[in-house]
């Protein structure tokens, strides 16, 4: 949703369209600098959120696109600090959850850019508990990209045992199909879902980014699709969207705005894949 004119605005933007779940970026994605929020601010979404009818644990904050959790240097120290800043800001709005990006190991190898990012999200944490903030981190599954962090299920487990208490899962469609793991049948999406429960455990999975997808199954390619037009296909993400294990969750869509659907056209196509 978007929070121009107000980051309280996200709020009467996610009900103007029905929806029961929505995300934010607490300040432009595209760069690092972030104004602090203006406690009025924040404290006029909180009334807007508890009025609204929308429960507070279907809303996250998503992480800005710049940071790299995974990587090394000048450009990690920065991510680190966008980070805890990040906790900081959701726990002003009183959002549960944050979703990061997993980043990449540039080259260092998957074992080392998963110790920086434990590392990162260990150091974040003390300086958002410091300020009174105690919000979860998510970690959202990657498209397969080497030399990117969190391809797989099994290193999304990894992550996990070394993050510790306070961080779980949000499953992206399209980076899951993306890199390998197939959602075009309902029996696809039962192997999919029993290795994700196998690898990580479903009681680690807390929110779900819903996007078709734009590329072929296994081809690495990060390219959200409107609901029903990608590579996965109405099909699949109709038994996704209604699988016992994914029907409770708190569902985003990521999808694009174009000539072809905009984002009440794919609230649309949602409400048909579980109608």
């Amino acid at each position: 949703m978007s929070i121009k004119g107000g980051i309280s605005n996200a709020v009467d933007n996610a009900m103007s369209i029905g929806c029961s779940a929505f995300q934010i970026f607490s300040r432009s994605p595209r760069g690092w600098q972030a104004k602090p929020l203006a406690p009025a601010e924040a404290s006029l979404f909180q009334e807007k959120l508890a009025t609204s009818g929308i429960d507070r644990n279907a809303t996250l904050v998503h992480m800005p696109y710049l940071p790299n959790l995974s990587g090394q240097g000048d450009l990690y120290k920065k991510s680190v600090e966008t980070l805890a800043g990040e906790l900081v800001r959701a726990g002003e709005l009183g959002i549960p959850y944050l979703v990061i990006h997993l980043g990449s190991h540039l080259g260092k190898g998957v074992d080392e850019g998963i110790r920086q990012l434990a590392s990162a999200i260990a150091t974040a944490r003390d300086v958002a508990k410091k300020k009174g903030e105690n919000v979860m981190i998510l970690l959202e599954n990657n498209a397969g990209q080497n030399p990117r962090v969190g391809g797989n299920f099994e290193e999304i487990r990894k992550i996990l045992d070394m993050v510790g208490v306070n961080a779980d899962v949000c499953l992206d469609t399209c980076h899951a199909f993306a890199s390998g793991y197939d959602l075009r049948t309902a029996r696809n999406v039962e192997k999919t879902l029993d290795a994700f429960d196998a690898a990580v455990g479903l009681e680690d999975l807390k929110f779900v980014h819903l996007n078709d997808s734009k590329g072929a199954l296994g081809a690495s390619l990060d390219r959200h699709e409107h609901l029903g037009l990608g590579k996965i296909g109405k099909a699949g993400l109709s038994a996704f969207v209604r699988h016992k294990a994914i029907a409770k969750l708190p569902i985003v869509m990521e999808t694009p705005i174009d000539e072809r659907r905009d984002d009440m056209g794919n609230m649309k196509a949602f409400l048909e894949l579980v109608g």
